[in-house]
């Protein structure tokens, strides 16, 4: 990701915005992921919801897809839709690298392809990334060579950075 820029933030509409924490909690297993005053704003690329100054969750479009930023995500603790790497593959998540199937340890087994997933450390469980199924999570831990997990956010990216 570039530097991001804002343009068109307004608050949501609380029925918009039930709407879509809803959808977060059905796709990550979070309970009441946000109240209902929250923000959109338009990054480029994508839309970013903001509660108390910082970026909570992004929406892809087309179709429109909501995904929990990390910080969201140490805040909430999800349970599902949830990848798990060994210590020997964090480094690399951490830098922005996509996740490779021999470095998964444990995937939930109702992953899809095209699913947005989070991915976590196998020691701690703490959220390292988030990013879109590119296997099933069944075929995920110590599946196949390549890549299972494509990067779309990460601890210590620019959107994880912003503040406003």
């Amino acid at each position: 990701m570039a530097e991001i820029r804002l343009r068109h933030r307004a608050r949501m509409r609380e029925k918009d915005a039930a709407r879509l924490a809803e959808s977060l909690a059905a796709a990550f297993g979070i309970a009441d992921p946000f109240p209902p005053s929250v923000e959109r704003a338009d990054a480029g690329d994508y839309d970013v919801l903001i509660q108390g100054g910082r970026v909570i969750a992004f929406i892809r479009r087309e179709p429109e897809r909501i995904a929990p930023t990390a910080r969201l995500l140490m805040a909430k603790k999800p349970t599902k839709a949830y990848v798990t790497v060994d210590m020997g593959a964090v480094k690399f998540v951490n830098n922005g690298a996509d996740v490779m199937a021999p470095g998964i340890t444990e995937a939930d087994p109702a992953i899809q392809v095209g699913d947005l997933v989070w991915v976590r450390d196998e020691k701690n469980k703490v959220p390292l990334a988030v990013g879109e199924a590119v296997i099933p999570g069944a075929q995920m831990p110590r599946g196949p060579k390549g890549k299972a997990v494509k990067s779309l956010h990460r601890v210590g990216d620019e959107l994880w950075s912003l503040e406003l």
